[in-house]
């Protein structure tokens, strides 16, 4: 069993960072105030192959395994955990259009995608089913020619902001089986969006409802099969879980380096923070967090990319486990900081922040519990 990555890996990695470096952390709290992340920004990106990590070379895009995104995850979000997620979105968008669609809603969306033309979000929570998800009641019914959306999606990272989104509704009954997945431009009639939600964290990118008032798409709009929708959603965010849990590592490590830095330079009482054995003891205990929390993630990812049974839960336990150890991580570093960690200019109380989100979003870590148990007791 080999533990190193490879030369591609570290050269991935490497530009990664080096992009996240140059061109996110210098505007990071700007984009903040701002509440929005300028767009060419992903064309830049999109330059890097970052438009369609995991999308087919033939599509467009760069044909990375899931393993490698997650080194090109955790890179950017040591520069902005929002920003880097957001590209998480958008990736797992494409990743499902490349593997489900038809060859005519593939031409359509990926080129635009992979050069990050056209930017995508995922819409599948809803006011009234955020972890029971398959209870969605977003309608799609047959119309002249195409499909009639109905229903109101919440939570929805890039809306109002994005091109396209990939939205789950109901088109036949009760369950997971009555879901099928639409790709929904905009400016489509009956599409519109809510106010901009104020969050804790992830200031950066914009969150609204997306609303779907008989919101009419055509036939070619369908992704994949008819009823074959919530699959797709699951599937979709097993790579989603993985890239969460890499940011919040990309994160949790940025704050911890910069820990290590404050108590260098740091005195008190006549000495160096360093020289304090508890604070040592402290450090020591972070770095063993985030290296267990690394190597879990990346041998879910390997698993995933393998397709081994249990991969899907091992994507759900890594995305608990890191994500948690990483706000172990954050939160410690602040209080290594004392009262300049709850500085915005130190920079460490937006990485708590963001990173807080992570153990929510794509399925709550309770959630991710259950896949775990269920799991468990099948085998």
């Amino acid at each position: 069993m080999d533990f190193a990555p490879s030369d591609e890996q570290v050269a991935i990695f490497d530009m990664a960072r080096a992009f996240g470096a140059e061109h996110i952390a210098p505007h990071a709290r700007d984009w903040e105030g701002q509440g929005t992340i300028p767009r060419d920004l992903w064309r830049r990106a999109a330059e890097l192959g970052m438009g369609g990590l995991c999308v087919s070379e033939g599509a467009g895009g760069s044909g990375l395994s899931r393993l490698d995104s997650t080194f090109v995850f955790e890179a950017l979000s040591m520069a902005c955990p929002s920003v880097a997620a957001f590209l998480s979105i958008h990736n797992m968008c494409a990743a499902m259009i490349d593997r489900h669609g038809s060859e005519g809603l593939k031409a359509a969306i990926l080129g635009p995608a992979c050069a990050m033309e056209t930017i995508l979000s995922y819409c599948l929570t809803e006011p009234g089913s955020g972890s029971d998800a398959a209870s969605l009641s977003t309608r799609a019914v047959p119309s002249a020619g195409g499909w009639s959306l109905s229903g109101t999606k919440s939570f929805i990272s890039g809306g109002g902001y994005s091109d396209a989104y990939v939205v789950m509704a109901r088109s036949g009954d009760a369950g997971p089986g009555g879901i099928s997945a639409f790709v929904v431009r905009d400016a489509t009639p009956g599409l519109s969006f809510g106010a901009l939600e104020e969050k804790m964290g992830w200031r950066a990118q914009p969150t609204r409802q997306v609303i779907l008032d008989a919101c009419t798409v055509p036939e070619g709009a369908l992704l994949g099969d008819e009823g074959r929708g919530f699959s797709y959603a699951m599937e979709g965010l097993d790579g989603g879980r993985l890239n969460i849990a890499a940011c919040s590592l990309g994160g949790a490590q940025a704050a911890l380096d910069a820990a290590l830095a404050h108590m260098r330079d740091r005195r008190a009482f006549g000495r160096a923070l360093t020289d304090f054995q508890a604070l040592q003891f402290r450090l020591a205990d972070m770095e063993i967090e985030l290296q267990a929390a690394r190597t879990f993630l990346r041998q879910a990812a390997w698993m995933i990319d393998e397709r081994l049974p249990g991969a899907s839960r091992h994507a759900a336990m890594a995305k608990a486990f890191v994500t948690e150890a990483a706000d172990r991580v954050a939160d410690q570093a602040l209080q290594m900081h004392g009262g300049y960690g709850y500085l915005a200019d130190y920079g460490i109380e937006k990485i708590v922040r963001d990173l807080r989100v992570h153990r929510i979003l794509e399925g709550t870590n309770e959630i991710m519990r259950l896949i775990t148990a269920r799991d468990m007791l099948r085998s």
